[in-house]
């Protein structure tokens, strides 16, 4: 029989559509494939985007530092060239009768995650997935200083039915001068657990997620990856610090190697079970004027794109699951990546 679940942070519910219940095998979808031709992103071709922001150029011999828009890089950060907001001027704030507007200010980059074109996110070495982590504290920190930015949103679209334009893998950065109501939601609901149980709703869900383990995909010393309770997507994960911390630009250096081996073993995992998924992952951190609190706690959403939103989703908030997450959590916990992912603890 179908069941209802609630999510115990936003209090949206969720239909676990049993009678659909689904296999990874059973999603029609098309797997991601790396084509080739020319791509703005690519090893020489810098010149091709905006003048970078960052980059990551290892220089081992010493000698002078390399030159801003050359070749050497790992990790390399420029404008989004059609951005969605522009960094420059005021917000100017507005009243239009009943009707409120600003200018569209903010920041909008781009974090090209490797030079190699063939490369995904997943078959990166964890150590070079720990730059591209380290990269997106060093933007957040840096745009933190412009006090008209609230939030400052990181996310990955990977594959062209999740929004990727360009196939070459890379992430996003958006700062915004106004709190988004999705977080808005959820920081509210954390903070109402909080005041009614004195207690982290994030650090509870890890708690009894542990002791369970029918959740659990993956965990190493600093990170937990599971399956959500009441997840509106099939397959959808989350990795959470199991340490308290809500800002993800205040986790330690160690925290950052253990998130990227716990990364690459979701996305690996993700790519053996259902077949290099099309994905959107977003990172969820407190806002950045508030960035040390006790209700809210970071963590990373992944969500593979294996069904559409459709009339019911958009009509009442909810969302039909064909996939329990227990199931979808099994499927992943027992995927053997160990060949490709060695020495990872889960």
């Amino acid at each position: 029989m179908p069941e209802l679940r609630k999510d115990p942070i936003v209090g949206r519910w969720v239909i676990i559509s049993t009678d659909r219940a689904k296999r990874p095998t059973d999603f029609a979808r098309d797997a991601v494939k790396i084509k080739g031709g020319f791509c703005p992103f690519c090893y020489g071709n810098e010149s091709k985007t905006p003048p970078e922001i960052q980059a990551y150029r290892p220089n081992p011999n010493g000698g002078p530092p390399p030159q801003r828009d050359s070749p050497g890089w790992t990790v390399r950060v420029v404008p989004n060239k059609f951005p969605a907001l522009g960094i420059e001027g005021s917000l100017n704030r507005q009243a239009e009768g009943m009707f409120d507007r600003m200018n569209g200010i903010g920041a909008h980059e781009v974090i090209i995650e490797t030079p190699d074109h063939s490369a995904t996110l997943a078959t990166l070495p964890s150590k070079r997935i720990e730059d591209v982590l380290w990269t997106f504290r060093d933007r957040i920190l840096d745009l933190k200083k412009d006090r008209r930015f609230k939030f400052i949103l990181i996310f990955k679209n990977h594959g062209e039915a999740a929004g990727a334009s360009l196939e070459h893998a890379h992430s996003q950065l958006i700062a915004l001068p106004m709190l988004p109501i999705y977080l808005t939601e959820e920081i509210e609901g954390a903070k109402q657990y909080y005041i009614y149980k004195e207690r982290c709703v994030f650090c509870d869900i890890i708690r009894q997620e542990t002791e369970s383990g029918i959740r659990v995909v993956a965990e190493n010393e600093d990170f937990l990856t599971l399956a959500p309770y009441a997840p509106r997507f099939p397959f959808e994960t989350w990795i959470l610090p199991k340490q308290h911390e809500s800002a993800f630009e205040n986790s330690s250096s160690h925290m950052f190697e253990n998130l990227a081996k716990a990364l690459k073993l979701l996305l690996t995992k993700a790519d053996r079970v259902l077949d290099n998924p099309p994905y959107n992952l977003v990172v969820h951190t407190s806002p950045v004027q508030d960035p040390t609190n006790d209700h809210y706690h970071w963590h990373i959403e992944f969500m593979p794109k294996l069904t559409k939103t459709a009339g019911f989703e958009w009509g009442t908030g909810f969302y039909i699951n064909p996939t329990p997450p227990e199931e979808a959590a099994k499927f992943l916990r027992e995927a053997n990546v160990e060949e490709l992912v060695p020495a990872v603890v889960g």
